[in-house]
């Protein structure tokens, strides 16, 4: 499970669960907390073994291993965490869903005067490992937030176009198709 956390500490991760958008650090701390407990309980039962004759197998990784993993996967989920919480992340499930319950997820941060904004094609499975796109708009503008975006569905694929203001441009933007196949 350790590697797992330290895989979605690292990565751009979007799990989808009940119509709730989970981010990457959330999921990596969660696997990296239950390891941490089970990596304690079994270390008890080794210590409180009662009977010699049914040792407590060891766990398969060595303790420097474990430890390398445990401080991956910590700093993953920091990171993300810092990332999301002083970049204020508002993550939004669009509406409408396109085919066979693909959604769009759309993750916008701002920091200095610079919004940061990704789309994620999210299928059935509830997750998507990277986004489908990305975009950058001046002065703190979050055009999905702002309501100035489209989202067109067409057979499998949807596409997103997002718009600014005269005053709060799109700077860069790089939209791909969204596809959850």
């Amino acid at each position: 499970m350790l590697p797992l956390a330290t895989a979605a500490g690292w990565s751009s991760l979007i799990l989808v669960v009940l119509g709730h958008v989970i981010p990457a650090w959330v999921v990596s701390t969660s696997l990296l907390v239950i390891s941490m407990i089970l990596i304690g309980v079994h270390r008890v039962r080794q210590l409180y073994a009662a009977d010699d004759r049914a040792p407590v197998p060891r766990l398969g990784l060595p303790r420097f291993v474990l430890g390398l993993l445990v401080a991956a996967a910590g700093l993953g989920s920091a990171f993300g965490a810092v990332s999301d919480l002083t970049g204020g992340a508002d993550y939004r499930i669009l509406q409408p869903a396109g085919p066979d319950g693909c959604v769009a997820v759309v993750r916008e941060t701002s920091f200095l005067k610079i919004s940061n904004g990704e789309v994620y094609a999210v299928g059935r499975t509830g997750v998507a490992w990277r986004p489908s796109g990305s975009w950058v708009a001046d002065d703190i503008y979050r055009p999905v937030a702002e309501g100035t975006y489209e989202l067109r569905w067409s057979g499998s694929s949807g596409m997103l176009a997002v718009s600014g203001s005269a005053t709060d441009p799109i700077v860069a933007s790089e939209l791909n198709p969204l596809e959850c196949g």
